[in-house]
């Protein structure tokens, strides 16, 4: 998003504004079956779109968790980088809320808006990002959360 990387006070000065909007992502049937192996849920709705009509859905759709754990890899894309970062590691989440099924087969993105930039003691700088996943074309959101994120320097 950002073409050079950001001091700790110019980031912590966005609070309450978007930082970070992702490239779309799909969520193709091979990755939902890649999870699905990789997390031992096999749950047809998920991998048979005639179990999906069953459930009540349009057809299979992806779990939750999934769209849930694409938030790191658009974050990768959509957020700015910030001077003298080494790492930065998932702290927890708030308040996640899965509000409407995705398709499998659907796109994706994240929208970020940075709620607090709190420094620590020990130096690093504790992000809460108020998050949503939007399905391409549809008005309702995947999922909101507040993400807590700590960047290491």
């Amino acid at each position: 998003m950002t073409a050079g990387a950001l001091s700790r006070e110019t980031l912590a000065g966005l609070e309450g504004q978007e930082i970070g909007l992702s490239d779309w992502m799909q969520l193709t049937p091979g990755r939902v079956a890649a999870f699905a192996q990789a997390t031992e849920d096999h749950q047809a709705i998920h991998l048979d779109p005639d179990a999906g009509r069953a459930a009540g859905f349009a057809g299979a759709v992806v779990h939750g968790f999934l769209t849930l754990s694409m938030l790191s890899a658009m974050s990768y894309v959509a957020l700015p980088s910030v001077e003298g970062q080494s790492a930065s590691v998932n702290y927890g989440f708030d308040r996640v809320r899965f509000v409407a099924p995705v398709p499998v087969g659907a796109e994706i993105r994240g929208r970020f808006v940075l709620s607090t930039a709190e420094l620590r003691s020990d130096g690093g700088l504790m992000l809460c990002l108020a998050v949503t996943a939007e399905i391409r074309g549809e008005e309702r959101p995947a999922l909101s959360a507040d993400w807590r994120v700590l960047l290491l320097f």
